[in-house]
């Protein structure tokens, strides 16, 4: 029973399953107290991973997204928010926009919560399985300078400045 419990943890390590590496004992001990037939056990375990792989993908889509916090539109005090805001935020979260291929563009006064609602839909999109970029306009625009220009803008904009007296 030994070296069948380390090739399965060989070759689930191979595989590149850690849940089923986890929790495949457990599962089969549960399968043989309830009288689960092979393929049910097996099913279950297969479950477990690919969740688990769905919730792995879902974090790495929103650590290369490079917000700068997680802002959830649960957390809006929608209360708050302009009326145009208020007005559009029900249609922006259905993002229809992704798939209809629109631009949103937010605009306004600082602190009306452009940003927030920025980050929460990017949020929202990554948990639906959407690839995210989050940028300022700054960035945007130094990227876009530095891909027409030889010169890198980016290192010179961290140099140090020189004051002259």
């Amino acid at each position: 029973m030994e070296n069948i419990n380390q090739q399965i943890t060989e070759y689930s390590n191979a595989l590149r399953l850690p849940i089923f590496r986890r929790d495949y004992k457990e599962l089969a001990s549960e399968a043989a107290k309830d009288r689960i037939d092979y393929e049910e056990y097996l099913l279950k375990l297969m479950e477990r991973e690919w969740e688990a792989k769905l919730e792995n993908r879902k974090k790495a889509q929103i650590r290369k997204a490079k917000f700068p916090s997680k802002m959830y539109l649960t957390d809006l005090e929608r209360d708050q928010l302009p009326q145009g805001a208020k007005e559009k935020l029900p249609l922006l979260e259905r993002l229809d926009f992704i798939t209809s291929k629109q631009n949103v563009i937010l605009s306004g006064n600082p602190g009306t919560g452009k940003t927030h609602i920025a980050i929460g839909l990017g949020l929202k999109a990554c948990m639906q399985g959407y690839k995210v970029l989050f940028t300022t306009v700054h960035r945007l625009l130094t990227q876009l300078r530095e891909s027409q220009s030889a010169k890198t803008l980016k290192q010179v904009e961290n140099q140090p400045l020189l004051q002259l007296t």
